[in-house]
C-alpha cells in the first residue's frame, strides 16, 4: 500500500517512521554545479520552507559537504545502489507536467531541484512523496511561470531532465554508477553498460488521424534527446509533445509526432525508424551536439 504525502501544502501530517522538520529559509550561500547542464542560468535565492529527513543515508545540500560525500560513498560500498528513475509524465494531469524522481529510499526533499526548476521559468505548484516498500518517490507538479500551463517544448523537457540528473550526481554521487551521465560527470562511471543493439526498440503507431506515437527505448547517453529531435526535424517530422523516462542507463522516450498536420504514413515511419537506428548505433555522440 503506497503512502502519499503532499509537501507543498500549508499543513500536513507524516507517519512516525520518517520525521521531517520545517526550516524557515534556505541559505543564499547554497550553490549548485553547472558542469552537466551549463545552459541553465545562475539561480537566484528566495525563501521557502525546506524538508529535511533525519535518515542517515540521505545527503542534504550544503556549501561544503566533502565529509558527507565521503561518508555516503563509503556507505554505498556496502549497500546495493538503487535504480535512479526520472520520469516526465505529460498525460496524468491536464494542466501540469509531472516529474517523478526516485532513488530507492535515499532522496531528500529535492529543495535544490525545485530552485533550479524555478530558475528555468517553471513553477512547482505542488509536490507529493509516496513510499512503496523500500522505494520513496517524489512527484513535482510543474507549470510554466508565464502561462501557468504544462511544459510542451521538448527542449525544455530536456532541460528539466538534465537539471534533475545534475542534482542527483551532486547530492547523491553514488548514483553515477547507475546513470549514463556518470560516465562523464560522475565520481564513478557505470561498470555494466547495456548493449545498444539489444537495448534499442523503436516503434511508430497511429495516435489518431493527425499524429503518430513514436516510442524509443535505448541506452541513455548525453545529448540523446536533442539529437533525436534534430533527426526528426531533418526529415520534416514535427514533434508536438514528448515524455521522457530515464531508468538508470536506459532511456524510454515517447514523442507525439506529425507530418504536415497528419499522422506519419508507413513509408515515412520506416524512414524515421531507419534514421534513428543509424544514429543510436553510432559509438559516440558528437561533443558539439551536447
Amino acid at each position: 500500500m503506497a503512502a502519499t504525502h503532499s509537501f507543498l501544502t500549508p499543513t500536513f501530517s507524516l507517519p512516525k517512521p520518517t520525521c521531517f522538520y520545517f526550516v524557515p529559509s534556505i541559505s543564499p550561500s547554497l550553490t549548485r554545479i553547472n558542469n552537466l547542464s551549463s545552459f541553465i542560468p545562475p539561480r537566484f535565492s528566495f525563501s521557502r520552507f525546506s524538508l529535511i529527513s533525519r535518515k542517515s543515508n540521505v545527503l542534504q545540500a550544503s556549501p561544503d559537504s566533502t565529509n558527507a560525500v565521503d561518508a555516503l560513498m563509503s556507505d554505498s560500498e556496502n549497500d546495493p545502489i538503487p535504480m535512479p528513475v526520472v520520469l516526465i509524465d505529460q498525460d496524468s494531469d491536464p494542466v501540469a507536467t509531472i516529474v517523478q524522481v526516485s532513488f530507492g529510499d535515499r532522496l531528500g526533499a529535492l529543495i535544490d531541484t525545485m530552485k533550479a526548476l524555478k530558475d528555468l521559468g517553471l513553477d512547482v505548484s505542488k509536490g507529493t512523496v509516496s513510499t512503496e516498500g523500500a522505494v520513496k518517490q517524489t512527484k513535482l507538479f510543474i507549470t510554466r511561470l508565464d502561462s501557468g500551463r504544462k511544459v510542451e517544448d521538448p527542449d525544455m523537457l530536456e532541460h528539466i531532465r538534465l537539471t534533475i540528473i545534475d542534482n542527483l550526481l551532486k547530492y547523491h554521487p553514488e548514483s553515477s554508477e547507475r546513470l549514463a551521465m556518470g560516465e562523464a560527470f560522475g565520481v564513478k562511471a557505470p561498470v555494466m553498460k547495456p548493449d545498444v543493439d539489444v537495448a534499442t526498440h523503436i516503434s511508430v503507431q497511429d495516435d489518431g488521424p493527425k499524429r503518430s506515437l513514436l516510442c524509443i527505448e535505448t541506452a541513455d547517453r548525453p545529448g540523446l534527446l536533442m539529437e533525436v529531435i534534430k533527426i526528426m526535424a531533418d526529415i520534416n517530422v514535427d514533434v508536438e509533445s514528448a515524455e521522457i523516462d530515464t531508468e538508470g542507463l536506459v532511456a524510454k522516450d515517447k514523442f507525439h509526432v506529425s507530418y504536415r498536420g497528419a499522422a506519419l504514413n508507413s513509408s515515412l515511419s520506416q524512414v524515421l525508424v531507419n534514421c534513428l537506428r543509424y544514429y543510436l548505433r553510432r559509438p559516440q555522440t558528437d561533443e558539439d551536439s551536447y
